[in-house]
């Protein structure tokens, strides 16, 4: 399989209490060095009691609700240089320091396509990465599968999401992707404010680690395996969700 995977996605999402979704608006963002004052909106922002949204054309948005922030960027044609999301975050901490930061998740998301052939992304997940069986003969279909993961890793735990999807393209085509949605999750440790909000930018200030070790699991341990060299996930249907 000469698949590559294409890291399309990095989210960070922190997880707090006392925290205003009403605050976030792009004079704040702004105004307070958050983001570059040059940026241009992408849409119309969201505004509820709720929860708040933000997007930039540069591929950066900001989430806000009551229990945690979200920051996405759209990473895929660019460099490690060119990402700014973490750096994003860490401001917008430092902005707000009073907000109870209770834990992070850096999450990246990629996939791999299988242009040539419309059922290779079903067969790459039921036939490479499980081994076959009379549970994959059940109904009047070919079974479809998903898998969660979870890695214990030196640093964090890392949640690994694999699901079969479609990739939509400019000319209303579809392309047969497999999904891979990664979460590196930390605790926030401290009651003290400066020692939670140091914390947290020691977490952001990981974050390239994280992203490459997402990249090198996915391409050393499921790109390259062929019907033959099967991974064997066992009791598969036994593991509980990450979320």
């Amino acid at each position: 399989m000469s698949q590559s995977l294409i890291t399309q996605e990095l989210g960070i999402i922190i997880a707090a209490k006392n925290h205003k979704p009403t605050i976030l608006n792009p004079d704040f963002l702004k105004y307070s060095g958050i983001v570059p004052s040059e940026w241009e909106m992408a849409r119309q922002p969201v505004y509820t009691q709720s929860v708040s949204q933000v997007a930039f054309t540069n591929g950066v948005a900001i989430i806000a609700e009551p229990t945690r922030v979200i920051f996405i960027e759209a990473i895929e044609s660019k460099t490690a240089a060119e990402i700014a999301v973490a750096d994003i975050a860490k401001k917008y901490v430092q902005t707000l320091p009073n907000v109870e930061y209770e834990a992070v998740g850096i999450n990246p998301r990629g996939y791999i396509a299988f242009a040539e052939q419309l059922d290779a992304a079903r067969l790459f997940l039921s036939e490479t990465l499980l081994s076959p069986g009379a549970w994959q003969e059940v109904g009047n279909a070919p079974v479809r599968a998903s898998l969660n993961l979870v890695y214990n890793l030196e640093r964090s735990p890392l949640y690994l999401s694999i699901n079969e999807a479609g990739l939509r393209n400019p000319d209303e085509t579809n392309t047969p992707i497999v999904l891979f949605s990664g979460s590196f999750s930390y605790e926030v440790k401290s009651e003290n404010p400066s020692e939670r909000q140091n914390n947290v930018y020691q977490i952001l200030d990981n974050w390239q680690a994280d992203l490459e070790a997402y990249q090198e699991i996915i391409t050393s341990k499921f790109i390259g395996k062929t019907h033959e060299e099967k991974v064997v996930i066992p009791n598969v249907f036994a593991m509980s969700t990450a979320v």
